[in-house]
């Protein structure tokens, strides 16, 4: 199976760039599944219901979010309605919405998306993240019903996002981390079988600070004191993620490659 991992789309550039080549790269490369990190695609905070159709339409089969999860109110109830978006696990107590779902792609083959919050220098102390994983490989073991899984782990920390990929190995297909906007270096196969990546980064526009227009971020560095609101930067944006190919009977990976495609990047494809 071919699988696209997008990273943290960053306001409308992102979404621009998305709904522009996410079609073609379907095509083009043979996608099977796709799954796009959405929490940051409205005004870099969130994601409105508006937005994530437009990305589900684009071809994204899962949107992914994060601790922004519900930073757009609206998606409160919307993710009840749209089984295609998913929370994080672990999560507040109570929070609407799934943490993890199994998917049908094309062939009939189930993929099993799930998405955890770290907690090292996250803002808010979520839940263990390992042990909310650890309950939803159990109940579907690699190979089984699940043809694939991909594991989006969201969170600050390169330590904690490695460990969850270590922890994964052999029972998931992906581990990809995702929230710190900076794409890392690093994609590999795990000695157990599972592809590996520490930061997708960002689809959006990288002359800027995480996603930011430049000169707000900077001036809080410089002075320490703030001004006006952040601003996702407006300019051409890169798609950045990973692709990997994976054998359909064991569900491990065979295969995975950086993405980054348009904007200021180096360009990389599988």
């Amino acid at each position: 199976m071919k699988i696209l991992f997008l990273g943290d789309v960053m306001g409308r550039a992102g979404r621009a760039a998305v709904t522009e080549r996410l079609p073609g790269l379907r095509t083009e490369w043979g996608l099977d599944f796709v799954v796009v990190n959405g929490e940051n695609a409205s005004s870099g905070v969130g994601l409105t219901p508006d937005h994530a159709k437009a990305l589900l339409a684009a071809g994204a089969d899962c949107v992914t979010l994060g601790d922004h999860a519900f930073d757009q109110k609206d998606m409160l109830q919307f993710i009840e309605q749209e089984p295609r978006i998913l929370r994080p696990l672990n999560y507040a107590k109570g929070a609407p919405g799934k943490g993890a779902r199994l998917f049908t792609a094309q062939g009939g083959r189930k993929v099993l998306v799930l998405q955890a919050l770290g907690q090292v220098f996250m803002k808010r102390p979520f839940d263990d993240p390992f042990s909310a994983v650890e309950a939803v490989l159990k109940a579907h073991p690699l190979g089984g019903l699940a043809n694939a899984t991909l594991v989006d782990m969201h969170c600050e920390a390169t330590s904690e996002k490695m460990a969850m990929g270590h922890w994964c190995d052999g029972r998931a297909s992906v581990v990809v981390g995702t929230h710190t906007h900076v794409p890392t270096g690093d994609a590999q196969i795990l000695n157990g079988g599972t592809a590996y990546l520490t930061d997708a980064g960002m689809c959006g526009d990288y002359n800027s600070v995480i996603g930011m227009d430049k000169a707000e971020p900077l001036r809080r560095f410089i002075t320490g004191m703030p001004k006006a609101r952040f601003e996702p930067a407006a300019g051409p944006a890169t798609l950045s993620g990973v692709y990997v190919e994976t054998d359909d009977r064991t569900g491990l990976a065979k295969k995975v490659a950086m993405i980054r495609v348009g904007g200021r990047l180096q360009e990389a494809r599988p």
